[in-house]
């Protein structure tokens, strides 16, 4: 295919297993990801739910010392539950070891303190908009945040993760902090030069990511930084998400022209029904999210009980927009994907309840893809 593949994982826990296991799992993974010619990757940042990459720098370390050659980095560090400076320095002590394959990509995740604390507030009915397939993909109605069940795990989520009485930055200015630091230009409000060791001058590649058409993907545009889509978070805003990026973009030295990532879930079996098999408890643990219970355990396909027509409607958007299939199916998607939105990349994240499935996946694609295989280290 025309365009670079890479892999995004949650270090998701399976039913009856530990997150020690999720961990190696994730590990193992990534192993056979570079072994297998994918381009990048990257961990997701997750807190106080059933998946184990709740300290995404920390994974990232130890998968780089685990693999030799393929990019690594997060999608995304939420910048609301961190520091400028503290971010700088766990990344540029990675690159100090492992020098130059580090992707930083930065969120706004941990900035919605702010809304959630207003949850309860009935939240202004979105215009309804049909389902759409746009040659060939499936662009759902947007998800509205207001429609989760309960936000009561989320609210003690953001107090947990913050000390008493502190306030984020706002999102555009610590970013701004964050290129400062790794350029050398910091100073602070007081007129104090301040040197990131380690981290000033580390070759880090800084990524945004965004699910709509607001500050991140404008922000990224305006900075001229490479952007990351997550079409499998909010599938119903990928155009306008991809179009404002695009819109915002002033070349940069190191990009002259745009360079977007586009997101997608997948599930690759070896035919469409074992592929059906596989993901038939994809729906629960979406449930789980968006009810604001927060991930839960993956469950078994053999054994989960069926959703409910109420438990389906909350997950519909995330169900029809997952590419389940034999490799061919879901590369045919994929690849209408990248029409639609333009990518230059593609990102896929795969969970299955059993860990070999989830290998099988990523190598049924990469074949299918043409993907370079590369020999495992000794």
């Amino acid at each position: 295919m025309s365009v670079p593949l890479s892999v995004l994982d949650l270090s998701p826990i399976s039913a009856g297993s530990t997150p020690q296991q999720a961990l190696r799992n994730t590990i193992d993974l990534a192993q056979h990801a570079e072994s297998l010619g994918y381009h990048r990757f990257w961990v997701a940042e997750h807190h106080f739910v059933r998946v184990a990459s709740s300290s995404s720098t920390t994974l990232i370390g130890l998968i780089a010392a685990a693999t030799s050659s393929i990019r690594i980095g997060s999608a995304a560090v939420q910048l609301g539950h961190h520091t400028s400076a503290a971010v700088v320095e766990a990344f540029g002590t990675i690159d100090a070891l492992y020098p130059g394959r580090l992707d930083l990509g930065l969120g706004r995740s941990g900035h919605r303190g702010d809304q959630v604390r207003s949850a309860g507030v009935p939240p202004v009915p979105a215009p309804v908009r049909p389902t759409e397939i746009r040659d060939g993909v499936v662009i759902p109605p947007p998800f509205i945040p207001g429609q989760l069940l309960d936000f009561s795990r989320v609210k003690a989520g953001l107090g947990a993760l913050h000390l008493p009485g502190a306030q984020p930055l706002p999102y555009t200015e610590q970013v701004e902090e964050i290129q400062a630091l790794l350029d050398g230009t910091y100073v602070t409000p007081d007129g104090v030069e301040l040197h990131a060791v380690p981290g000033e001058g580390a070759d880090i590649q800084l990524w945004l990511f965004g699910s709509s058409g607001g500050e991140s993907a404008r922000l990224a545009g305006e900075s001229g930084l490479p952007f990351a889509a997550n079409y499998h978070v909010s599938p119903g805003t990928i155009v306008e998400t991809v179009e404002a990026y695009r819109a915002a973009f002033r070349p940069s030295e190191r990009f002259p022209r745009p360079y977007l990532v586009v997101s997608a879930d997948v599930v690759v079996a070896e035919d469409d029904a074992t592929a059906q098999r596989l993901a038939a408890s994809y729906g629960h643990w979406v449930y789980s999210i968006r009810s604001g219970a927060g991930a839960a355990d993956y469950l078994d396909p053999a054994t989960a009980p069926p959703l409910s027509d109420q438990q389906r409607k909350l997950i519909d958007d995330r169900l029809t927009t997952q590419f389940v299939g034999s490799a061919a199916t879901v590369a045919e998607r994929l690849e209408a994907l990248r029409t639609l939105t333009g990518a230059d990349e593609l990102l896929v994240t795969s969970v299955t309840y059993d860990h070999q499935d989830r290998l099988n996946s990523h190598r049924l694609l990469a074949r299918e893809w043409g993907l370079r295989p590369q020999s495992r280290a000794a």
